[in-house]
């Protein structure tokens, strides 16, 4: 007993240690990208600010407007991947998404986080769980294999112009195996999907807080849409062509940048140096790739003719548009959906609070709250009076013999 007593304990107390841990080792993580690839390039870029009195304006307005209209590319790959019934205007799903990626900009991992909010804004607006789940699913896997394509055809096209460089061989084997594994589940959804369902749910009965049925659910519901994707030409090139404009115009984006110092890189290896990065900034390490786009990119820029002041205040310049700008504009866009017009700093407060505490808890590993209004406590109720003692009943008087009145017809 004693034995057992003590094994409890102790896996009690590994239950309760394994979250901070965790913590700790992504802080740590975090930190040594800092020091050793964000710092070295920020100080680099600081003997490098005399570029600064050439800096064209103009060419960092349109980086600006690109990098907003990529974002709304997003929205439309959004509204595309949404049945039309009871479907939001653009606006608030535009609104959702940018309120999604503020949060993926500031936690670790922060797609999880970022999910579970946009979840929450979707199915506010009337959107079936079902529809937002898949929907949230098909636009991350087809803009990841949208990005792998181009990066592939970036990466053929550059070889004759700028040679070939072995991190190619690195990146080609990571799309390979990702594309394989997306290919994979696909056909498992589209031909095996009733298969997979019954396996999502033994699986999701282990799983606490998420319940079988409803990844069952999700799972049957993913195998009609695939197949209606797949069937649907006018969804599918509509769907695929928005995906390919987000990612071609945020790396538009960071061409425009580097232009505001004077120079004009070949747009396909420019192309080739944003795809890598991207694809090694989605490992969880930091917020979308923070520390590894900034240091890989500027590097990769300089194998393909950049100078290295250039390329650093460049790639810094479009990380403010693409990763920091979001951050405020996301919260004002949580903020403008939560809280009605009018209604006071007090209830934008509040909405942030939420916003906060949303995905620290989702961080945290914890469910999600409701969506709705805070609700009060019920006020404790008194105890109800004592009741006296009912007067003693005196016995009925005798009854006659009831006549009974035939009601039937006739």
């Amino acid at each position: 007993m004693a034995d057992k007593g003590r094994a409890a304990r102790r896996r009690g107390w590994f239950r309760a240690a394994r979250r901070p841990l965790r913590r700790i080792v992504l802080l740590f993580i975090l930190a040594l990208i800092v020091e050793y690839l964000v710092i070295p390039e920020l100080v680099g870029a600081s003997k490098d600010l005399y570029l600064l009195d050439r800096l064209n304006v103009g060419w960092m307005i349109a980086g600006l407007v690109l990098e907003a209209v990529s974002l709304f590319c997003y929205a439309l790959l959004t509204r595309a991947l949404l049945p039309p019934q009871g479907r939001p205007g653009i606006s608030r799903l535009f609104r959702i998404d940018l309120a999604a990626a503020a949060v993926a900009h500031v936690i670790p991992a922060g797609t999880i986080g970022s999910a579970g909010v946009g979840y929450q804004l979707f199915t506010s607006e009337g959107l079936d769980g079902t529809d937002v789940g898949v929907m949230m699913a098909t636009k991350g896997m087809g803009s990841t294999v949208v990005l792998n394509v181009l990066l592939w055809l970036a990466l053929v096209i550059s070889i004759p112009f700028s040679g070939f460089h072995p991190i190619y061989v690195t990146v080609a084997i990571v799309g390979a195996v990702l594309l394989a594994a997306m290919a994979a589940l696909v056909v498992g959804l589209t031909r095996g999907g009733k298969r997979a369902g019954r396996i999502i749910r033994a699986i999701g009965n282990k799983i606490p807080r998420v319940g079988g049925e409803r990844l069952e659910k999700i799972v049957l519901q993913a195998d009609e849409s695939l197949r209606r994707l797949g069937s649907d030409r006018r969804v599918l090139i509509g769907s695929l062509t928005w995906a390919a404009l987000n990612w071609l115009l945020d790396a538009a984006s960071l061409w425009c940048f580097i232009a505001a110092f004077g120079r004009f890189t070949n747009p396909v290896g420019l192309f080739a140096a944003y795809g890598i990065a991207n694809v090694l900034g989605a490992i969880p390490i930091s917020p979308a790739g923070l520390g590894v786009i900034d240091s890989v990119t500027p590097v990769l820029l300089v194998s393909f003719g950049l100078t290295r002041s250039v390329a650093t205040l460049g790639v810094l310049s479009w990380r403010l548009a693409n990763f920091w700008l979001p951050i405020p504009t996301g919260a004002a866009a949580y903020v403008s959906l939560k809280v009605p017009r009018g209604s006071g700093i007090r209830a934008m407060r509040r909405a942030l609070a939420d916003l906060t505490g949303a995905h620290a808890h989702r961080s945290a590993g914890n469910a999600p709250a409701a969506e709705g209004p805070p609700t009060e406590a019920p006020p404790a109720q008194e105890d109800p009076p004592p009741q006296e003692d009912p007067p003693p009943q005196e016995d009925p008087p005798p009854q006659e013999d009831p006549v009974i009145e035939d009601l039937s017809p006739g």
